[in-house]
């Protein structure tokens, strides 16, 4: 059995030692990118690998492309070959943040044509609740090779200014509703959203102990912010792509597949003050 939208602790603690199955830890912290790799090394799932946000889940910046760019997907493949990753392995990705940094990997795997990755359910405090170990040691990966069999996931900033006209797709935002409304925003130069987004608050999609809440509940919502579009011309976006994969992920767990991501999102559309805002506000950078 293959796990592609979550998996429990129970499942997961039933594989640790699979040679089939690789765990990463996604702890991240976006005011401390350091916090995350210093938390690793206090503890982690045993068997668990690191993935930093910045330099194992993003690709260089320039100015232009948004605070979290994509990384360069043979890069990407090779980092999880070394750690073993190949065509017929499970992946389980955690973070201690509701599954909104783990989700980024789990997306990014399935950019790269693997399907065979889950968030786990709860994070790491569910993996404690549990009275489940800790390990400090770092696993060696054993060497495979990762075959990419990319697939077309991504919007670029082009389409979603086109889509201004056109309406082809509906646009959805996962900021928090007072970042989508231009107020509070500390970690970019201009607030505001993309004129036609609506929005939808990634953490709405967890229940209050941090799981994933029940796939119905999750479909009925979704179907209404839908407005009566299919999910395959829905596109996630959100600060600079990665709580927008908590929706995507949340959208496959409700039975709707198929939406793509706006990679760049908030951060690379106001990174060129031409390009059209509502709720326009000027900020400082974080």
């Amino acid at each position: 059995m293959s796990h592609r939208t979550l998996v429990d602790c129970a499942a997961l603690a039933a594989h640790l030692g699979d040679p089939d199955w690789r765990i990463f830890d996604c702890r991240h912290l976006l005011s401390d990118p350091a916090a995350g790799q210093q938390a690793y090394r206090a503890g982690h799932l045993p068997g668990a690998f690191f993935c930093h946000l910045d330099d194992d889940l993003s690709g260089p910046k320039n100015g232009r492309n948004g605070r979290h760019p994509l990384p360069d997907p043979q890069e990407l493949a090779d980092r999880l070959g070394a750690a073993g990753v190949s065509c017929g392995t499970q992946v389980v990705a955690y973070d201690d943040a509701g599954g909104a940094f783990a989700a980024r990997l789990w997306w990014l795997l399935r950019w790269l044509g693997h399907d065979r990755v889950a968030v786990l359910d709860g994070g790491i405090a569910a993996w404690l609740a549990e009275g489940r170990p800790l390990s400090a040691a770092v696993p060696k990966g054993q060497p495979a090779t990762f075959v990419i069999q990319r697939q077309d996931r991504v919007v670029s900033t082009d389409d979603v200014l086109a889509n201004l006209a056109s309406q082809r797709f509906r646009l959805i935002d996962a900021r928090s509703p007072d970042r989508f409304r231009g107020e509070n925003e500390t970690l970019d130069t201009l607030g505001g959203h993309i004129p036609g987004a609506d929005n939808r608050f990634f953490r709405d999609n967890l229940d209050a102990d941090g799981r994933f809440r029940p796939a119905a509940e999750l479909r009925r919502e979704f179907t209404e912010i839908l407005a009566g579009f299919d999910a395959r011309d829905v596109v996630m976006s959100c600060g600079s792509g990665v709580t927008a994969c908590h929706n995507l992920l949340a959208m496959e767990l409700a039975g709707l597949p198929g939406a793509r991501l706006y990679a760049g999102s908030w951060s690379e559309w106001c990174s060129d003050p031409a390009r059209p805002i509502a709720c326009r506000t000027s900020t400082i950078a974080a």
